[in-house]
């Protein structure tokens, strides 16, 4: 180089998922292998079984190239499996106009019983999708493997090592191997790295997809489209002009007999760092140089290194009243059931402006929202400022919905104001479309090799370095958690911070749901 001269080298001829999606990928036309380890767990049950059969049913999944394959411990046969499964899958409102799609889906669906730390196990899974590929006439190498773990994450990597070794595409010629993990992807900073550091060391990034199921709701997906393709927004999405930003998520009910599992986690782990976190990324990020899953990944990973860590002071913990009464949760017990907590983003963007997420269990309502909250207006003459600022909506669950708030003349012959709203509630304006659920679109996503709403390793590291302290701090009982009665608002203290970060309620406003 230093003589001028050009030095050529020859580059790596490994192919990669991604860079092929971008550039032409190869033709997939060999068969399609989907495999749900954990088959006859509640979760495989009540969400990835439904969410096959409602693919199957839409045509999104080819009964001439398709196969379904469940493994567990369970001693059972394939008609006990599709037994098992055959009342998740449809309603009884509609079970006789889909009789005949349920009956040719559940003949799909064949069972392998199995440790999932054994090879014997997961030689005779691979028997049986082997069988599958000839009878398709499958070519070896072209085939489509996707294995689904709907389990624990103590087992991912047992198992991992066990398809690695026994139940990958034997060659490449257009065909690929494929997992998707659940959350919670590990308990902290530390284990979470672990468990990546042992999956990664099996399967390159772009065969690994981490579901996080809110990134699949039709709302949330929505984001990127109102923030970058409507023009009076960009202008308006900062510090400049808004006040705060609030993330919400209530259930209206406790742990409901999963006490001792959730004692473990807590509503940190198992809503804020992962659900309502991937939230605020799509709505703090800047605008990704295109719609690539990379692309749009590397602006929510920006985001999450530039927020700054968690004053205590900052933080409301609680724990509903009644909830030690279960007998699987120790007495002393400080896991949180709520928490409302604060995040800075140290960047131009927003600065100052507060990011309050804010999650709880036996809550007086059920709902998921974003409320993003402007800035009052300057030279207030019509004397209106008391009766509320103006806010952007977005109701995740349930009705789907998103409406701004805002001030108008009251009707009549005084010139009075009032709160109303502009209001797109989906029930009402898309009568006739019907909203997938969040698995339906993310196993969809990951046949088709999308990763855009699957969070990337960089991305899960950033998210539990912002929230690792914290919850060290929890466990030593650093921050305690403050009872609330079940049905309520949650502890008082949380409304108080809320307030010091200059969240304004409105009073006397009440968002109803138009109806049809």
């Amino acid at each position: 180089m230093g003589s001028g001269q050009w030095h050529v080298e020859k580059r790596s001829t490994l192919r990669n998922e991604s860079f092929l999606k971008e550039y032409g990928p190869v033709s997939e036309t060999g068969s399609l292998s989907i495999v749900v380890l954990g088959a006859s767990g509640d979760l495989a049950k009540k969400k990835t079984f439904p969410a096959l059969f409602n693919l199957f049913h839409q045509g999104f999944l080819n009964p001439e190239e398709v196969h379904i394959f469940g493994y567990a411990r369970s001693k059972i046969s394939d008609q006990d499996l599709r037994d098992k499964i055959r009342g998740y899958l449809v309603d009884e409102k509609n079970a006789s106009e889909k009789a005949e799609a349920l009956s040719k889906f559940l003949q799909l669906i064949k069972y392998v019983s199995g440790p999932y730390d054994s090879e014997d196990g997961f030689k005779r899974l691979d028997k049986a999708i082997s069988e599958h590929e000839i009878s398709k006439k499958t070519s070896e190498g072209s085939s489509r493997r996707l294995f689904y773990l709907a389990l624990p994450p103590s087992v991912y990597p047992p198992v991992c090592k066990m398809i690695k070794a026994w139940c990958t595409n034997k060659s490449d010629l257009g065909g690929w191997t494929r997992i998707v993990v659940e959350k919670p992807f590990g308990k902290d900073l530390e284990s979470a790295e672990q468990l990546s550091s042992q999956i990664g060391a099996l399967f390159e990034e772009p065969q690994i997809y981490r579901i996080d199921h809110y990134l699949g709701k039709e709302l949330v997906q929505n984001m990127l489209v109102l923030r970058f393709a409507n023009r009076f927004f960009l202008p308006l999405w900062n510090r400049d002009n808004i006040a705060n930003v609030q993330i919400v998520f209530r259930e209206d009910f406790g742990t409901e007999g999963r006490g001792g599992y959730f004692d473990e986690y807590g509503i940190i782990r198992d809503i804020i760092q992962n659900h309502l976190l991937q939230v605020l990324c799509l709505v703090a990020m800047e605008k990704p140089i295109s719609l690539k899953p990379e692309h749009i990944r590397d602006e929510k990973v920006k985001v999450l290194q530039s927020v700054i860590p968690i004053k205590d002071e900052e933080v409301v913990l609680g724990q509903y009243e009644g909830y030690r009464d279960d007998p699987t949760v120790p007495n002393d017990s400080n896991t949180p059931t709520f928490a409302t907590t604060i995040l800075r983003i140290d960047n131009e963007r927003w600065e100052g402006v507060p990011f309050i997420l804010k999650a709880g269990k036996a809550m007086s309502s059920r709902k998921a929202d974003i409320r993003i909250q402007f800035k009052d207006v300057p030279g207030d003459i019509f004397k209106c400022q008391k009766q509320g600022r103006n806010e952007f909506v977005i109701r995740l669950q349930p009705s789907e919905a998103m409406y701004m708030k805002l001030t108008v003349k009251q009707p009549g012959l005084e010139m009075q104001t009032v709160q109303s709203e502009l209001d797109l509630s989906y029930k009402q304006r898309y009568q006739d479309v019907s909203i997938p659920e969040a698995y339906e679109r993310l196993i969809l996503d990951t046949i088709k090799g999308d990763q855009q709403h699957f969070v990337r390793r960089d991305e899960l590291k950033a998210a539990w370095e912002i929230f690792t302290p914290l919850l060290h701090r929890i466990e030593k009982g650093e921050v305690k958690s403050i009872p609330y009665k079940a049905g309520s608002r949650g502890p008082a203290e949380a409304d108080q911070l809320l307030e010091k970060a200059g969240y304004l309620q409105t009073h006397g406003y009440i968002w109803i749901p138009p109806t049809l």
